[in-house]
């Protein structure tokens, strides 16, 4: 058996989700640049087949990870209307409309969704901490967006279309729970290559306008990493902390965006930039440094996810116990105990 001691599940939650927010936040104000000469559709499927191809590629190495099925195609086909489909055509209008910096901070709105549909259909606890976390957050982002909101150039239209898009990609974030405890990569290629090719076909019917060779690459690279190897890191997020606590972490990605698009417009930062850097710093300290650990029951059950052998769960006979992490059907028997650990596969208990 593993002699590895047992990991925190919440920092190590909270740490994929802090990546797949900087990956995803980053390319959002090369997006906005790139897609000028493009059509949002086009824009959206350049970004998910640069996503699709980098899961692909990425996939070929051999795991162990819990497979695609049949059934769960359905699942898929809505997440990809929603979060490849109608989240990246709607944000890439709204960009137009936005600018790169509003646009991006725009983006909180996702985080808070997110939040509360994880509470409405998983039950997922939040706790004091992380309540404070994400309303520490929530302000940042809220500054941030107000202070740029100001601006008398700022479109109505745009605003309602970013939003529009953050809800979308909430309900992709709920939606795409259950797929958590599959291979990630599986997941990104197939929902990568049904996006792309249904916005491809949208764009073909509707003639609308490709982006020249050079921007048609930056979408694809910014999709590899924004959309592909953020959204891989996002469902591996979930598999530890679930869904309300990545998406609570993810908020930082608009402010890793407007931080990138202040940059390149070589301004210093203002007071409300300072004031939500605070408040975003003070977020992630919060969740990286949560500790969850009470009595709880497990009911006996059977599924296949990825596991390991030393968290107190998984104690069912191997032939050659495997080193690490490794995925296959296997059955729990009803225990009852007490461990720090988050709201995973395992750990749906109410709390008062």
């Amino acid at each position: 058996m593993d002699a590895h001691p047992p990991r925190s599940p919440l920092r190590q939650g909270a740490l994929l989700a802090l990546l797949a927010a900087v990956a995803f936040g980053g390319v959002t104000p090369i997006i906005a640049h790139a897609s000028q000469s493009a059509s949002p559709l086009s824009t959206a499927a350049l970004l998910y087949l640069g996503a699709a191809l980098a899961a692909l590629i990425l996939g070929l190495a051999k795991s162990d990870a819990a497979p695609l099925r049949r059934e769960h195609f359905p699942r898929i086909a809505l997440v990809a209307l929603l979060g490849a489909g109608i989240a990246p055509t709607a944000l890439v209008a709204g960009l137009h409309r936005t600018g790169a910096s509003t646009g991006s901070l725009l983006l909180n709105f996702e985080a808070v969704f997110t939040v509360l549909l994880a509470w409405l259909f998983f039950h997922e606890s939040i706790g004091r901490r992380i309540a404070v976390a994400l309303a520490a957050m929530t302000v940042g982002g809220l500054l941030l967006a107000v202070h740029a909101m100001r601006e008398p150039s700022l479109d109505a239209a745009g605003v309602a279309l970013v939003i529009l898009a953050t809800l979308a990609w909430a309900a992709d974030n709920a939606l795409s729970r259950p797929l958590s405890e599959l291979r990630a990569l599986s997941v990104v290629s197939a929902k990568g290559t049904l996006g792309a090719l249904a916005t491809s076909l949208l764009t073909l019917a509707f003639h609308q306008a490709w982006p020249d060779s050079r921007d048609a690459v930056l979408l694809l690279v910014c999709g590899a990493t924004g959309y592909g190897l953020s959204l891989a890191l996002y469902l591996r997020a979930q598999h530890w902390i679930g869904a309300a606590r990545t998406a609570s972490i993810f908020s930082v990605a608009p402010f890793a965006g407007a931080l990138i698009a202040i940059s390149w417009s070589r301004t210093w930062p203002d007071l409300a930039m300072v004031v939500a850097t605070v408040l975003f710093a003070f977020g992630v300290y919060l969740h990286i440094t949560e500790r969850h650990s009470h009595k709880h029951a497990h009911e006996a059950l059977a599924h296949e996810h990825p596991h390991r052998h030393d968290d107190g769960h998984h104690e069912h006979p191997h032939a050659n116990f495997p080193s690490g992490e490794h995925s296959h059907a296997h059955r729990h028997e009803g225990v009852e105990h007490e461990h720090d650990h988050a709201p995973d596969a395992h750990h749906h208990h109410l709390h008062r």
